[in-house]
């Protein structure tokens, strides 16, 4: 996948999984990897700018597998940038579903 297609993915899909509960980097990585691939180190960086951007704040949780996590939690910021993001992926989607779609019709028509 494009890396800059997937910078842009990616941000949507943190913010829509921080938005469901508040979750630590590498939990991140793991449900994301589910999906597609990432790596830790690409996401680490993200999570410092989003949260300097204000669209999480974080906390210090213990864990019982080793030192404090560090927690992310959306902000009402975060919660406006998703919604945002939504839109607009919804709107590329669709312009892009329609460019497929006037293809496959090209496509069969010959």
């Amino acid at each position: 996948m494009n890396a800059q297609w997937k910078k842009g993915i990616l941000e949507l899909c943190v913010l829509l999984l921080i938005s469901n509960k508040d979750r630590y980097g590498y939990e991140l990585v793991e449900e994301i990897s589910k999906k597609f691939t990432i790596s830790e180190g690409g996401l680490y960086p993200l999570l410092r700018r989003m949260t300097k951007d204000e669209l999480f704040s974080t906390y210090l949780a213990e864990s019982k597998e080793g030192p404090p996590r560090k927690y992310y939690a959306i902000t009402e910021k975060g919660e406006e940038m998703k919604e945002k993001l939504l839109h607009d992926w919804n709107d590329l989607k669709h312009g892009v579903n329609q460019f497929i779609q006037e293809e496959v019709d090209q496509i069969e028509k010959n």
